[in-house]
């Protein structure tokens, strides 16, 4: 009797841990409407990248480049200057944007941003030195020293914060990351003072910009960032957990080790990928997961999602603006981002809703 009743008992709880909560079913269907709008957002933003510019193209002459390319002026300026540009900033938007989710969601601090893990220092540092050692002045070839800059830079600082009883915990990684990235960039500081040529040949590269590079450039840093985009989308459910704290997480049989160790392949992977190819471009790892979780909630399996999406439509939009602004010239899209990345934030984490995690 004892043995059935316990059955009994085990069957009602795994089907009310499987029913839904009343009103999920209308929650999920607004969620996923604002994903929809999202999503739309995202292609129109795609199509004005494509079409405005120190030049206006119409709609026709952008779909003639992309479809029927005859080699003229325009279509030359669709083909090799803006579909490169265009299919970067998607990239390197949604890299910025689920790096800076992941890292939120991995050290529970909403102020945290790909930057926090010295990443961005990292690459700028082997930036700086294949520039000033070696001399290499095209992107192309420091682009490569950059990221592996980054990859050394992530792997010091889990090496530092995993040091010692516990482990790798969220607050050992932030001081380890951030410690890592003052000494990294005191030491960029220093050698671009002592050399003004090697400031000059990457300045642009060092404010944030995803103008110049060609479709090449595109498919060799296209691979890193996908894959880096696959693995945080997986990691959605166990950073679910982790949030709720590291014991909470194992009582639900979540590998926390494991967690974090893919969550730093990730990262390692976006903000490299990213970093070397665009250079450090602020506020957008920062600010679009407390827009995705203002619409959502705390729920990692949708803020991923809507950050995925809207990253990149923030990085379209500054960019656009930045051709704009000093037509015909150009104002880099990292200096457009702390324009208006600031004060968007300061209006969202004065709400409790997007500010808390």
């Amino acid at each position: 009797m004892t043995t059935v009743t316990a059955v009994t008992t085990e069957g009602r709880a795994r089907a009310a841990r499987d029913t839904p909560p009343p009103g999920a079913a209308s929650t999920n269907a607004r969620r996923s409407l604002w994903l929809l709008i999202a999503v739309g957002a995202l292609l129109a933003v795609t199509l004005l990248s494509l079409g405005v510019g120190s030049k206006h193209l119409p709609p026709a002459a952008v779909w003639d480049g992309l479809f029927h390319y005859t080699g003229s002026n325009d279509h030359m300026i669709i083909r090799d200057l803006r579909l490169p540009r265009t299919l970067l900033g998607l990239l390197v938007g949604m890299a910025l944007g689920l790096a800076g989710a992941v890292i939120q969601a991995l050290t529970r601090n909403p102020l945290a941003d790909p930057g926090i893990l010295g990443v961005n220092a990292g690459a700028s540092f082997a930036a700086v030195l294949a520039i000033a050692l070696f001399g290499l002045t095209d992107l192309r070839q420091y682009i490569w020293f950059a990221f592996l800059g980054a990859v050394l830079a992530t792997v010091a600082v889990y090496a530092i914060g995993s040091r010692g009883r516990g482990g790798a915990t969220p607050v050992r990684l932030t001081l380890a990351g951030v410690a890592t990235g003052a000494v990294l960039s005191g030491i960029t500081s220093g050698i671009t003072l002592l050399d003004p040529e090697t400031f000059d040949r990457m300045r642009f590269w060092a404010a944030g910009s995803i103008a110049g590079q060609d479709m090449g450039t595109v498919a060799r840093i296209a691979p890193f960032l996908i894959a880096g985009l696959l693995l945080a989308l997986t990691l959605a459910r166990p950073l679910n957990a982790v949030a709720l704290g590291s014991d909470t997480a194992r009582a639900l049989g979540v590998n926390i080790t494991r967690t974090r160790t893919l969550a730093l392949v990730a990262l390692t992977l976006l903000c490299g990928g990213a970093t070397a190819v665009a250079g450090p471009i602020a506020f957008i790892g920062l600010m679009i997961p407390h827009v995705a979780r203002w619409i959502v909630g705390p729920d990692q399996r949708w803020i991923l999602p809507f950050t995925l999406v809207l990253a990149p439509v923030l990085l379209l939009v500054s960019d656009i603006v930045g051709r704009l602004v000093l037509r015909p010239g150009e104002l880099q899209v990292g200096i457009v981002t702390a324009f208006v990345g600031v004060p968007v934030l300061i209006v969202l984490v004065r709400r409790q809703k997007a500010s808390g995690l």
